[in-house]
């Protein structure tokens, strides 16, 4: 069979075999399902996406727990892991073959963000390269040929990191009230305004950024007035200020307020038509909802073997406490919500991917949405039945689970709460 140049490039990488399937567990053992490759089942994913799975999971290999616990108590950016994933070309997973890219789907894409996480890089891990992966579909499908061929190659081979400038302070998940301002000058715009919570700034050279280039009040549409554009990040430009935020987990990578003040850019930086940016950003954020999904799956899991292993191996009043259904039970109805996020985040996936047109843009938004908030459900499920299985060494940090529970919290906030999901949801199917 004549296979994909890329995925004979990666086969001829993996010296390990493929996962197998784990025999059924005794009701006289601790409870455990773990296998070589973890608790989650692989039947039904393509060759495609194992391959990916194999493939990264032999990169993650080299960056054992106590890198990603160094990391998160120094706060110190994962770049080695990011330069790792560049080597081999998968921060172009999704990304045309013509530009160095894997030409894959956002199906592959998830996987190899769950892969990810579920190594134990948890959601800093993913978050290190989450940009680049979703915030350049909209610059793969929208921008010049010229854009592609400066950018896109750079982006790929890890020269360039990306960081997302969408949310502001004062408009929060209100996306069509966004303040920042990009103003037309001669040689292109003058941007003023404010972004938060922008991931990788400290360490990225490029930014995707939604600014508004007609005010609010001029506009027919809400969804008009909008632009994307792809710039540079020039810390030495006296209009561009990066300040740090302090927070709770994945403290691996940097979150920060950005401040524009009359930073120019030039003209060329604009992705597709001005004032089309809302249009053109839907096509990054049904991707984002698919990989957090996918990124949540990995650290459920990643927890829920944490305490499956911890469950047979600590013994008291004589048996290991994984044969008490106090404990094996609450890891078993965890295990039962990953494994349905998990049909529910890749078929949203293929959704995305297959989507021709003749799909009603509602339905992959749905789809997306709700994988992104059944996994963040199941992923918060384990992560916290994870730490109780461990008793008090769940508050360790030696056990990484207190990292995993500190980290499962973003993707049930970011980057669209709960609360807004069940709204968005309500209303395309009509039950508000």
């Amino acid at each position: 069979m004549n296979r994909p140049r890329w995925q004979r490039l990666v086969r001829s990488r993996i010296i390990s075999s493929r996962h197998i399937p784990c025999a059924g567990v005794s009701p006289a053992r601790a409870f455990s399902m773990s296998g070589r490759r973890g608790l989650m089942d692989t039947t039904g994913f393509s060759e495609d996406q194992l391959t990916v799975r194999e493939a990264i999971s032999q990169i993650c290999a080299n960056f054992p727990n106590t890198y990603w616990q160094e990391r998160d108590q120094q706060e110190k950016d994962p770049k080695e892991f990011h330069a790792a994933l560049a080597k081999d070309g998968w921060l172009g997973i999704a990304l045309p073959e013509s530009f160095g890219g894997a030409g894959l789907g956002i199906s592959e894409a998830t996987m190899m963000m769950q892969t990810i996480t579920q190594s134990g890089a948890g959601i800093a891990g993913a978050q290190a390269i989450h940009a680049n992966v979703y915030a350049t579909q909209p610059l793969a499908r929208f921008g010049t040929q010229e854009q592609l061929e400066t950018t896109i190659p750079h982006i790929i081979n890890g020269t360039w990191r990306t960081c997302f400038g969408v949310t502001e302070p004062n408009t929060g998940l209100d996306t069509l009230r966004l303040k920042t301002l990009a103003t037309k000058t001669p040689d292109g715009y003058s941007v003023s305004g404010q972004k938060i919570w922008i991931t990788c700034a400290q360490v990225a050279s490029k930014m995707i950024l939604l600014a508004r280039t007609t005010p609010l009040g001029e506009v027919k549409k809400p969804t008009e007035g909008l632009s994307m554009f792809c710039i540079d990040i020039d810390r030495n430009h006296p209009g561009l200020d990066l300040r740090k935020i302090k927070k709770m987990g994945g403290r691996a990578v940097d979150a920060n307020e950005v401040f524009f003040d009359n930073y120019q850019i030039p003209a060329n930086t604009l992705i597709g038509q001005e004032n089309q940016g809302f249009k053109i950003i839907l096509h990054g954020m049904n991707a984002e909802r698919c990989l957090l999904a996918g990124e949540a799956l990995g650290l459920g899991y990643a927890a829920l073997e944490k305490a499956s292993q911890y469950a047979r191996e600590r013994v008291v009043f004589g048996r290991a406490i994984g044969q008490n259904q106090g404990v094996a039970h609450p890891l078993a109805d965890a295990y039962m919500k990953l494994e349905a996020a998990k049909l529910a985040t890749y078929h949203a996936a293929r959704l995305y991917d297959t989507n021709d047109g003749s799909i009603p843009i509602h339905t992959v938004g749905v789809a997306c949405n709700s994988a992104k908030y059944l996994a963040a459900e199941a992923a918060f499920t384990a992560c916290e039945r994870a730490v109780l299985a461990h008793g008090g060494m769940g508050y360790a940090m030696e056990y990484d689970v207190e990292r995993y529970l500190r980290e499962c919290l973003v993707p049930r906030i970011a980057p669209v709460s709960r609360e807004m999901i069940l709204n968005y949801v309500s209303e395309k199917m009509n039950f508000a």
